[in-house]
């Protein structure tokens, strides 16, 4: 006998998916409330949760992390009166068994149940017969439910030899998971060959990719592996693969395809038998459908997805990713180890990281060097344009007093991805304008201390039209 939650404020759906749960003979449970269904999953064990979208007290998505990291680890199928694609794409994207409307037919969902219940039935004997295994993920801090589903996808691709694409923002740390997938693998005895991608020049890639032979063109004064052929029973890191030029994408599906390629200038192919992992931040999907980048290598590519979050997807980290980094500061600059006021802490929470982790630890840095003497970290430790946004963000966020007010703002209120848009792109503006500030528009020192390459400082400056004093 199976037992079942159903989270639903309309009681009649409760009582009909509660009546389908007990025809078959198993124990459903109910709750009319968000907060009542996440205080039940994790209180007792369930081993499927229909979650509702639209609950008076909350998003059903926004809480799909939460109850499927409960101890029980239950499946999730999600249910909705308004189909909406997007929700669909992030249910599934978050680990839900199912996206379903309310209109389906008894059959349709009953189906559904019977299937996630006999796959969770599968997935207990299979993980009751493996080893555990003690994963290992190196500066990967954190224990939210979405750091939590992706470090399970690196223990999954761990066990297999298959292709991994890792896709995220700027700054989430691709590089980071894709160590973690080569370390907990067979193939960790052998070499793990890293290819930034925004900085190969065009005229020499195919000779950096495949190697060359002496003599094949000005200035080889003798023959030389490429990257590809150094990956040999190891692997090959593509990192922004979105930058590879067009004109390389068909040679390498083909090594991708056949692991065999030709050094320029060779008259026979050489084998590379490389395990690939790829990782960008670009939307290779519009990539595609502007020309820019092949569907058919995208379609190799994705044999294995990770698709890490952003930092404001992962708040719950922020405290223990700031001990953790200020610690590991303080020790290598033989200072004693500082303190947090809540106050500092709040503005980390609060503050949207549109660089993620990569500007999360360079602004813990910065804040370190500022409070060098000091005990304790307070909010005037850290870089204006965090404080400055924090602040405004609270100001321009006050309730309106009256009803009317209300309902104008209501009306006038964008999509949440419209806000976040928004946020993060004012939110990207700032942190480049102060960096160009406090560089003194020195770009390799920029460089430096934001961790991006040359060209895509470039590319970030131009997009947010910030120009420089030549």
């Amino acid at each position: 006998m199976a037992k079942i939650l159903i989270v639903d404020d309309e009681e009649m759906m409760c009582v009909t998916l509660s009546t389908l749960v007990e025809r078959k003979k198993h124990m459903a449970t109910s709750a009319m409330t968000l907060k009542d269904g996440i205080d039940l999953a994790t209180r007792e064990d369930f081993d499927l949760v229909f979650l509702d979208v639209k609950m008076p007290d909350g998003n059903g998505l926004d809480a799909l992390p939460t109850i499927q990291a409960s101890p029980s680890n239950p499946e999730v199928i999600i249910m909705t009166g308004f189909g909406d694609p997007n929700g669909a794409e992030l249910a599934i994207k978050s680990g839900a068994w199912d996206y379903i409307e309310k209109g389906f037919s008894i059959k349709e969902i009953t189906l559904s149940l019977e299937r996630a219940l006999q796959y969770r039935e599968e997935k207990q004997e299979a993980d009751h017969k493996r080893k555990p295994i003690r994963l290992k993920r190196d500066a990967i801090i954190g224990s939210s439910p979405a750091l939590n589903i992706c470090l399970d996808l690196v223990a999954q691709a761990a066990e297999s030899d298959a292709n991994i694409f890792i896709t995220g923002e700027t700054g989430t740390g691709k590089e980071l998971f894709a160590r973690a997938v080569y370390e907990n693998s067979l193939r960790r005895k052998e070499d793990f060959v890293v290819v930034d991608c925004t900085s190969l020049p065009e005229t020499l890639v195919e000779s950096l990719l495949f190697g060359h032979e002496k003599g094949s063109f000005t200035g080889a004064d003798r023959a030389q592996n490429g990257l590809v052929r150094q990956a040999h029973k190891g692997t090959l890191f593509l990192d922004e693969i979105g930058e590879l030029p067009m004109s390389l994408q068909k040679s390498f599906l083909r090594v991708l395809q056949e692991h065999r390629f030709r050094p320029v200038g060779a008259n026979k192919e050489v084998e590379s038998n490389f395990r690939l992992i790829a990782a960008t931040n670009r939307d290779l999907d519009a990539m595609v459908e502007t020309g820019d980048f092949r569907s058919d290598l995208l379609f190799r590519l994705r044999t294995f997805i990770i698709d890490l979050p952003p930092l404001r997807e992962r708040r719950e980290d922020i405290k223990e990713l700031a001990r953790y980094h200020i610690d590991k500061f303080c020790n290598q600059y033989g200072l004693t180890s500082k303190g947090f006021s809540p106050e500092f802490l709040e503005t980390l929470m609060s503050y949207p990281w549109p660089g993620n982790v990569r500007e999360f630890v360079n602004t813990l840095e910065r804040s370190l060097t500022t409070a060098r003497f000091d005990q304790s970290l307070y909010p005037k430790h850290l870089p204006h344009h965090i404080r400055v946004h924090v602040r405004r963000a609270e100001m321009e966020g006050g309730p309106s007093e009256a009803t009317g007010e209300n309902m104008q703002a209501a009306r006038n209120l964008p999509k949440l991805q419209e806000f976040r848009d928004t946020i993060y792109a004012q939110a990207e503006k700032e942190y480049l304008l102060e960096l160009m500030e406090i560089t003194g528009e020195n770009i390799p020192e920029a460089c430096r201390i934001s961790g991006l390459s040359q060209s895509r400082l470039y590319a970030l400056l131009k997009k947010s039209a910030i120009s420089r004093n030549e």
